[in-house]
């Protein structure tokens, strides 16, 4: 195989959606029996025939993830430098049509939300732009990458689609990490909500984590927009054959999955399919049995009351006190956002309901200079 696209093409949506819809109690009570389960596993705890099966699921998923990674639970913060865009899509708030105030921040401005999040005790951050070569391009990156890296402990970026050698240019300037979402893997709806731009490629958004793998870049994150297509759960099957290919391919990489639900924005729409929380909580219970050495990530997109009964069961990454406008810690600006967050506790708030769960709050888990610490060092020192 040379890319993920020669897996895809072979695998078939609709036959995918039959064989998940036709699992039965007894193909789920053997995949709970299992120490390591399959992809016909995988299908049936994502079923509805699973539904009924989620305590003990959640017991399982809790079991493996304090195995794996303690009781500890990473904190990081996205930084939004950008909502320029010269995408066209449905259901985002910076859509190039969309008639919002556009900003693009410079090098006092993220100076400031540098400091602003240096003072939340944010140590981990994801920069955030909207897709805009011209504006918010290599140019911009190389300038401002250094500067804000001399302010964390490690640097992720969830921007458009590069090229392999700039990403291996990036990891240079302090990279270590890129979140690439698919959105989904159904090609008809993914041309469906992206009418113009970059963005409407599909394979050259589909191979990017190839390109990352091939650039040894250390951490790749993936991820479908639930409620974009109209069935979430094949959406996450073709997530878990894009990170089982990937683990196995480019196993020098670490990965990691989030499970984001469209948001209301500006000119947003009507989710296709409905993940209700229930169901999210078995589709992360699942990945967790799936992949027990993979970052789970939880965004401020959940409500407080879901996220702390949540993170517990099979989570080690989240966000908090997230604002997604650019400016958005040091200043306020609400109408610049990209969507709006559902847990807008501060981050000590939702850290105090973490540790009151019997979590620890990791705001800091390794030192560059000294190279990755594992989490096992952490959860016992």
């Amino acid at each position: 195989m040379n890319n993920f696209t020669d897996v895809w093409s072979m695998l078939d949506w609709d036959d995918i959606s039959l064989r998940i819809n036709s699992k039965t109690s007894r193909d789920v009570e053997q995949a709970l029996s299992r120490n390591k389960i399959s992809r016909e596993d995988f299908m049936a705890l994502i079923s509805p025939a699973a539904l009924p099966y989620l305590e003990t699921m959640a017991q399982r998923a809790q079991q493996l993830t304090r195995q794996r990674f303690g009781n500890t639970v990473n904190f990081f913060a996205p930084l939004y430098l950008s909502n320029l865009c010269a995408n066209e899509c449905t259901y985002c708030g910076f859509s190039m049509s969309n008639k919002i105030k556009r900003k693009t921040l410079d090098e006092n401005e993220i100076s400031r939300e540098c400091e602003a999040l240096n003072a939340l005790g944010f140590k981990h951050l994801l920069l955030v732009t909207g897709e805009h070569k011209g504006k918010v391009g290599m140019d911009y990156f190389r300038r401002h990458l250094p500067p804000i890296r001399s302010h964390f402990d490690s640097l992720m970026i969830e921007v458009q689609p590069l090229q392999q050698e700039e990403y291996a240019e990036l990891k240079t300037l302090g990279l270590d990490g890129v979140l690439v979402y698919q959105e989904t893997y159904h090609a008809p709806t993914y041309a469906l909500h992206h009418l113009r731009g970059q963005k409407q490629d599909f394979f050259w958004r589909l191979e990017t984590p190839d390109r990352l793998g091939r650039a040894r870049i250390d951490k790749i994150g993936l991820g479908a927009l639930f409620g974009l297509s109209g069935n979430w759960r094949t959406d996450s099957y073709m997530v878990a054959e894009h990170l089982l290919y990937l683990q196995q391919t480019y196993w020098q990489s670490r990965y990691s999955v989030a499970f984001p639900r469209l948001r209301p924005c500006t000119g947003g729409i009507e989710p296709a399919s409905l993940l209700e929380e229930n169901q999210l909580v078995q589709l992360i219970c699942a990945f967790r049995m799936l992949a027990p050495d993979v970052e789970l990530s939880l965004s401020t997109r959940e409500s407080p009351y879901f996220r702390d009964h949540v993170i517990p069961l099979a989570i080690n990454t989240v966000s908090a006190g997230s604002k997604t406008q650019p400016g958005g810690y040091a200043d306020d600006h609400p109408e610049l956002e990209q969507f709006a967050p559902h847990d807008n506790r501060s981050p000590q708030r939702v850290a105090e309901a973490l540790t009151q769960a019997g979590l620890q709050p990791v705001w800091k888990d390794w030192d560059s200079f000294l190279g990755r610490v594992s989490q096992e060092n952490v959860a016992g020192g």
